[in-house]
């Protein structure tokens, strides 16, 4: 009996071994013969203006600025307009022609030519792009079907999983390679990023190129990548496919993109702002610091509300909102839950379009506060706003409020950050017209317990909540 339980657990050992080496490709040899004849090299060409100084061989101001001006004149290059040149990758995405690259590959080109892994070169117009995601999709006329690649589903790459990127590396041609999915869900900078980073080598020259799965499918573009030097150190972001394929729709059929709109100014919930907010138990949401004119407001959106939910989706931060809203169809109409006064409500709001929404500050009129007096309070000196500073600190008309005229480098306030010259319009979600207002307030927040209280603070007419420790 012993003997067989040590067969088999020898059978199951083996087993496992070989599962695990198919899981690791012996070669990536058979899906980049398979995906090479739908990458492209991308080069663009543009007219600049002549050099006007010295260009950084001198410093500016410096007694031999006009000797080294002189020298380029003589050398025939003045002030003349020349041709520059740049590359990129891209990849095929339809038997028709449509290419798919990163707009900051072709972006103020004048020209766009196409070159196919066969050595074939095609000129490309620009259908579209959207510099929010850093994506260009490009049209090539051809009068036989072209080789494409299909996307893939980026939400069911793993961390660990093989990938493999294509491109045109520092300008030496069509170059491949492989890696492992670093991290997924990547900021970098933008309101709808989510990368995928990748140790695969990603070098200048690769941005527009695709970076595959082991289907050969495309699960990310890549974009960006973090170095010291100019050069892989294998950390690369691609653009995720399922954000590239929502854009890429809209730019095929409208030439552009069209995403939802809200129309609300938001910031995420701080854990600080949890014991703040009645009716909030974790630090989840986003948070409305305005609502100038548009959906929100047309719905009853207030400043001071909590976003939970949007169109059925729990909403956890400040990104997450942002994504969801602008991709959400132009003109639909989402119940939006929010948390008011400790209760949850919801609105239906009908979305505009971002792309044309118009900007505007959205304040009410109200009356003129009452005569001007200075009072410290919380670490903060502060008075009534008038007329001349509301010009001078570029506020809205019709804006009232405190305005934040010392703060003592000691306490709390200056900790979160609040300065001279701030506006606070806002306390515990309640307008504030005197200083006895902001007293009432803090009290009020006392009397309840609480540890602190919950400030709308405008800088250079920009909203934040703060919240801050009223403890003595």
């Amino acid at each position: 009996m012993r003997v067989m339980w040590i067969t088999a657990l020898g059978i199951l050992l083996l087993i496992a071994q070989s599962i695990s080496a198919q899981a690791r490709p012996d070669s990536f040899a058979d899906l980049a013969e398979k995906i090479s004849p739908s990458v492209v090299n991308i080069t663009t060409s543009t007219v600049v203006a002549g050099r006007t100084g010295p260009q950084g061989i001198v410093p500016e101001g410096s007694p031999f600025e006009d000797f080294f001006r002189e020298f380029q004149d003589r050398q025939g290059d003045g002030d003349r307009p020349r041709r520059t040149s740049a590359l990129g990758s891209g990849f095929v995405i339809s038997e028709d022609g449509f290419v798919v690259t990163n707009n900051h590959v072709i972006d103020g080109a004048d020209e766009i030519l196409i070159e196919f892994f066969s050595g074939e070169e095609l000129p490309a117009k620009v259908v579209g792009t959207d510099p929010n995601t850093d994506i260009a999709l490009l049209k090539v006329e051809t009068d036989k079907p072209l080789a494409f690649v299909s996307f893939g589903d980026s939400d069911t790459a793993r961390v660990g999983d093989w990938v493999m990127a294509m491109g045109n590396p520092l300008g030496q041609g069509f170059s491949v390679s492989a890696g492992i999915v670093s991290a997924r869900n990547r900021a970098l900078s933008g309101s709808y990023d989510d990368y995928i980073q990748t140790d695969a080598a990603i070098n200048r020259g690769n941005s527009g190129g695709p970076l595959f799965n082991m289907d050969g499918e495309v699960v990310g573009v890549n974009t960006a990548i973090l170095s010291p030097n100019g050069g892989s150190i294998g950390i690369g972001f691609s653009m995720a496919s399922n954000v590239v394929t929502r854009v890429v729709d809209q730019l095929q059929e409208y030439g552009e993109t069209r995403r939802g709109w809200l129309g609300v100014r938001i910031q995420n919930v701080s854990e600080d702002m949890v014991e703040a907010i009645e009716g909030l138990d974790e630090a989840a949401g986003a948070m409305v610091t305005d609502v100038p004119e548009g959906p929100a407001a047309e719905a009853g959106m207030q400043s001071g509300d909590i976003i939970m939910l949007f169109d059925g989706k729990e909403v956890a931060d400040v990104r997450g909102l942002v994504r969801v809203v602008g991709n959400t169809e132009v003109g639909k109409t989402v119940r939006v839950v929010v948390l008011r006064d400790g209760k949850q409500e919801t609105l239906k709001v009908t979305l505009g379009r971002r792309e044309t929404a118009e900007s505007n500050n959205g304040t009410e009129s109200t009356p003129e506060p009452a005569e001007p007096i200075e009072k410290e309070l919380l670490g903060l000196t502060v008075t009534p706003l008038t007329d001349e500073m509301r010009s001078e600190l570029g506020a809205g008309e019709g804006t009232v409020g405190l305005v934040v005229t010392g703060v003592d480098e000691t306490s709390k306030a200056f900790e979160k950050g609040l300065r001279a010259g701030d506006i606070l319009t806002e306390a515990s979600q309640q307008k504030l017209t005197s200083v006895a207002d902001l007293e009432a307030r803090v009290q009020e927040a006392r009397d309840a317990g609480r540890k602190s209280v919950l400030l709308l603070v405008r800088r250079a007419g920009e909203p934040r909540f703060v919240a801050l420790n009223i403890e003595e």
